[in-house]
């Protein structure tokens, strides 16, 4: 540590609150339409079917979510999802993304399980026994099985009557999947041997006597009455691979169901003819130990940890880090508001309010993202797309990934300022959380300290690149000189710690040195991972530069410096930034603005530049730096100390 070092400098104040505008806000003024009138906005209430009917709605009345116009479904109260979504609108519905979400948020109001879920736990106490029987709470979400429904939407396994569970069926493969990699690491031997050795508690084709059959009933598990959680949850791939090529930029959000933070009733007795009660203790405690390490979908992104009350911490866990963010703020799903007709398209359109959630899988994908961003310039696509999926996991080839991603505590502190022009006197958001990482049961043990080396490193790079989640590129500022929301841009993530890792210098060319023997020792732990030939004095170059196309990669022609400069509203970068921004956009070079901050007019386009506010000094990251105008924005920076490429 260097002698001159620091604590983390303090969080700032957020910013100043905006000023009320001297005139009152007005809006756009809408398009006239003179070949055909604007419909009325009439917002029938939820469930209203005589308002559009099973199409795509008529031209005087938003579209409805239903499917038949003249038979409106009135379920009882006790009815499960599955019965909203069977009346859901016609697929080639134009409004069908839309009505997606809202009859979604309908069947996650109004569908109530209690009375029944009480019937179901009061079953399985009676079938195990009460001493038999243990609850098992999830810390944030699980997704456990799972069928395809309307839409392509992706529902929770649910029994017959459509109450979300767990089959008794997934319990079992759980116990028995730990048995035998508890007895491969106890007694070195492979999968099918270790197989064979746990036939005596869950039977076996294979053995022989009675050991064909397992001596443990497992039986269903339920959510608990009024902690079912059923949530609508949202999944997006920004980042494709096309083959081998470089992964592209597309967003697909897409809407789903999950349970959120239930507390399940686990049961389980002995056989009819089995009377050892030493066997379901021993299977009871692989169940627990493997319900802790997660079951269902994407449990190396946070979801399906289900955990006994007194349980100790993991002991995959390599790294924890509090944090808090500030800003625009990580979301979820978009909840449904409701449908406004679009004069110039001519189309009813819904607008969705995003809902703030402190989630796991927005810290894995920013660490993959980086991942894949500083490889990229010193392997070949081939190589990051294989060890980008070895890491993090993939669909094709599938696999499971050797890295865990979860959050702790996350809660939202302060709100995000309201959508409109009330909301300009409120405070920043703020969301606060542990991040843990932890190795996956496919770590190989042989290389696990490189694996920790790798992302201790990476993490402490994510934290000072940019932010996470909505506004990422951008440090957190306020709209001072604007009167339209959103007020607060930007997002800004602060390490909540006093660990000596994370202290920071004071001066722009300490912070240089510091952060290129990071890189080192990122590059370093690659190196021992992967086994592969890495040299970062020697970047590759990915890809051509152009005015508009350029690479999101560490390579030859990306920059990464560090500059100091103070200005009243926003970090000294990122107004000049804007300056040139808004320069372009005036003189008419609306293609050069947008290869400078991006954009979404005609196909949307994530901003070539990070900037990072530390207080003390910016981090800008700069991805085809080497071409106008990226370029023109380094040459005006003033006095930059260079990172990378490293010198």
């Amino acid at each position: 540590m260097a002698p001159n070092a620091v604590q983390p400098p303090k969080k700032p104040e957020p910013p100043k609150k905006l000023q009320p505008p001297a005139t009152p806000l007005a809006g756009p003024t809408p398009v006239k339409n003179t070949a055909k009138p604007k419909p009325p906005l009439v917002i029938p209430p939820v469930g209203a079917g005589n308002q559009g009917g099973g199409g795509g709605g008529n031209s005087n009345s938003p579209p409805s979510p239903w499917l038949c116009a003249d038979r409106e479904p009135q379920p009882d109260r006790t009815a499960s999802f599955v019965e909203y979504l069977r009346w859901m609108r016609s697929p080639d519905s134009p409004q069908k993304d839309g009505t997606k979400v809202q009859i979604l948020q309908i069947a996650e109001e109004k569908a109530q399980y209690q009375q029944r879920l009480q019937q179901l736990c009061d079953r399985t106490q009676a079938i195990a026994g009460k001493d038999n029987t243990f609850q098992v709470k999830c810390p944030w979400r699980i997704r456990v099985g799972g069928h395809r429904g309307p839409e392509s939407i992706l529902l929770p396994a649910f029994d017959a009557l459509g109450m979300p569970y767990i089959p008794s069926a997934t319990l079992r493969g759980v116990a028995r999947t730990q048995a035998i990699r508890e007895r491969m690491a106890a007694e070195r031997v492979g999968w099918k041997e270790a197989e064979k050795q746990t036939a005596r508690w869950f039977g076996s084709l294979d053995a022989k006597g009675s050991d064909r059959c397992g001596k443990v009933v497992f039986l269903d598990a339920y959510p608990l009455p009024n902690k079912a959680g059923l949530k609508v949850d949202m999944a997006n791939n920004i980042w494709k691979w096309e083959g081998e090529s470089l992964p592209i930029y597309d967003p697909n959000p897409n809407p789903f169901f999950s349970l959120e933070e239930p507390t399940f009733l686990i049961g389980l007795r002995l056989v009819n003819n089995c009377s050892d009660a030493k066997i379901l203790d021993q299977v009871k405690a692989w169940l627990v130990t493997g319900l802790q390490g997660g079951i269902g979908s994407q449990v190396n992104s946070g979801y399906g940890e289900l955990i006994r009350a007194g349980a100790g911490q993991p002991k995959d866990e390599f790294f924890r880090l509090e944090f808090t963010l500030q800003g625009q703020l990580i979301h979820g799903r978009q909840k449904f508001t409701q449908w406004n007709w679009n004069d110039r398209r001519q189309e009813w359109q819904m607008r969705g309010q995003p809902d703030s959630e402190v989630r796991p899988i927005a810290f894995k994908s920013m660490l993959r993202y980086w991942f894949r961003s500083f490889t990229l310039g010193v392997l070949p696509p081939e190589e990051v797309q294989r060890w980008e999926a070895q890491f993090f996991g993939g669909i094709n080839p599938k696999q499971w990934g050797w890295l865990r991603v979860e959050i702790l505590e996350g809660k939202v502190t302060q709100r995000e300022p309201s959508p409109n022009h009330q909301g300009k006197n409120d405070d920043c958001g703020e969301q606060v959380g542990i991040l843990v990482l932890r190795y996956s049961p496919e770590a190989p043990g042989n290389r696990q300290q490189a694996i920790s080396s790798l992302f201790k490193t990476l993490t402490w790079m994510m934290f000072h690149l940019g932010g996470i989640g909505q506004g990422a590129r951008r440090p957190c500022y306020s709209r001072q000189n604007r009167e339209r929301a959103p007020w607060y841009r930007g997002s800004t993530l602060y390490p909540e710690t006093k660990d000596s890792f994370w202290n920071l210098p004071d001066t722009i060319q300490e912070f240089k040195q510091r952060f290129q023997q990071r890189l080192q020792e990122f590059y370093q732990a690659l190196n021992q991972v992967t086994q592969l030939a890495v040299n970062p004095r020697s970047p590759l170059q990915v890809g051509q530069v152009t005015s508009n196309r350029w690479s999101e990669a560490v390579d030859r022609n990306c920059r990464i410096v560090v500059v100091s400069g103070q200005n009243q509203d926003k970090p000294y970068a990122l107004n000049l930034l804007h300056q040139e921004f808004h320069n372009l956009e005036n003189n008419k070079n609306f293609d050069q603005a947008k290869s400078l901050c991006g954009g979404v007019q005609r196909g949307a386009v994530p901003s070539p530049i990070w900037i990072a506010d530390l207080d003390a000094y910016q981090v800008v990251t700069v991805f085809g730096a080497t071409a106008d105008p990226r370029k023109n924005y380094l040459n005006l920076l003033r006095q930059p100390a260079q990172i990378w490429p490293m010198t």
